[in-house]
């Protein structure tokens, strides 16, 4: 059996597409996900009304307390899990990945995977330069443009070894059904 962590930040971009590409990879009898949460990914949760179906769709889901609490960035970067995926990523935490600063419990579980051999696979939320259309808790529709400094950062994530930037969240479950089959 695979065993995949999936982290998931503060961004409600793509959030409710997120949660079925989780629960398609989790319907796979070969796959088991343990789930990450960031502070700011509970609240987001919470905000959208997706916390109690998260936690009643995954068995093992985990909340941050500190960026090493609780401990999964050791058991990932000694390969007890066979990949690593993050989706939503903020702006903020993909400044982070791209600037080497692991001070949370997502952006230290990627750094410390990246000392390893576990491949990671990342949705950072700001990719393109255009406005794009997105939707908020309360279902309203709004346009955001990302920065330049944004677009910058998930080049530099581009660049980086063992990590595979997603230009969609649809992408992961073809992504990791890949890996399995190399496994």
């Amino acid at each position: 059996m695979a065993r995949i962590v999936w982290g998931i930040t503060g961004s409600g971009d793509l959030v409710y597409e997120i949660i079925n590409a989780m629960k398609e990879l989790e319907e796979n009898e070969k796959i088991h996900l343990t789930v990450i949460i960031s502070k700011a990914g509970e609240q987001m949760l919470r905000l959208y009304g997706l916390w109690d179906e998260l936690n009643a769709s995954f068995s093992k889901v985990l909340k941050e307390s500190n960026a090493n609490v609780p401990f999964i960035a050791g058991p990932l970067q000694l390969g007890k899990y066979d990949a690593l995926v993050v989706a939503p990523l903020t702006a903020n935490s993909t400044a982070k990945v791209a600037h080497g600063i692991a001070d949370t419990l997502i952006t230290n579980a990627i750094a410390q995977t990246l000392k390893g051999n576990t491949p990671v696979f990342l949705f950072p939320v700001d990719q393109v330069d255009e406005v794009v259309e997105t939707v908020g808790p309360n279902g309203e529709k709004f346009s955001i443009k990302p920065r330049r400094i944004d677009l910058e950062n998930v080049r530099r994530l581009r660049e980086m070894e063992r990590v595979t930037v997603v230009s969609s969240p649809l992408e992961i479950p073809r992504m990791i059904t890949g890996l399995l089959k190399k496994l």
